[in-house]
């Protein structure tokens, strides 16, 4: 699939997509803010690595040592097993929460979520980071009461993180929606696979070079590369019939 075969900031086309669907999902990381702004990622992966040292595995592969994605170390400890992965999830965990203070909100997320939840429809965020950040981020900046559900990372098995559908299923379960029912948006391959797994309508968020033909070719049905015609639409549709 090419771009071209997809829309991208189409803003009739996001009009009659919103008309039908009472349950939007977010991921986190990208859609509602940048996670590591202020506190790198690749200074997170340094920190996984020496819980990992500090645990007695000092020889690590070379694209472990080399990575800077957080997950990647995350990955590699539960592959060496059940205590490595609790002790690095821990580990991770309270660097996403550290990271909250500094979390720069992405253009219009907040807008977006706040016209969302004032329509009465329903609004989750599904996401690889933890629970714990994501509540912090959502009680900072003072959006707890217009997010219904946390999908999200609450266990030291990353298999069931994202592309796994399983977050998505959980999200749609817990909103008491069918996945028909769903869009979700999201800015990565992993996001768009776990998308189309649950059956929920994948929103691709090219918001970096290089995705808008990355996510389109992962089957993002839609394309978009800003959050404020969304957020405008959803503030427009406010006190209109939201009946599924």
């Amino acid at each position: 699939m090419t771009t071209n075969s997809v829309p991208v900031d189409d803003a009739d086309a996001a009009r009659l997509l919103l008309s039908e669907t009472t349950g939007l999902l977010l991921d986190f990381d990208g859609p509602v803010c940048s996670v590591f702004s202020g506190f790198p990622a690749p200074v997170v992966a340094g920190q996984l690595r020496e819980t990992l040292a500090q645990g007695g595995h000092n020889r690590l592969p070379t694209e472990v040592q080399e990575t800077d994605d957080p997950f990647d170390v995350f990955r590699y400890a539960a592959s060496l097993g059940v205590k490595e992965a609790r002790y690095v999830e821990a580990a991770m965990r309270a660097h996403e929460v550290e990271a909250m203070a500094t979390a720069e909100p992405t253009i219009a997320s907040h807008d977006l979520i706040r016209a969302w939840s004032k329509t009465g429809r329903s609004l989750a965020i599904v996401s690889n980071n933890s629970v714990a950040s994501i509540s912090s981020y959502l009680h900072l900046h003072e959006l707890t009461d217009a997010v219904d559900v946390i999908s999200a990372r609450t266990d030291s098995d990353p298999d069931l993180l994202k592309p796994n559908p399983y977050l998505v299923e959980i999200a749609v379960s817990k909103l008491n929606l069918h996945a028909t029912q769903c869009i979700f948006i999201g800015d990565s391959v992993a996001d768009i696979t776990a998308g189309l797994r649950s059956e929920v309508f994948p929103i691709g968020y090219a918001n970096k070079d290089g995705k808008l033909d990355s996510l389109s070719r992962a089957g993002a049905r839609m394309m978009i590369t800003e959050l404020q015609t969304i957020a405008a639409l959803a503030a427009a549709s406010r006190g209109e019939d939201q009946t599924p």
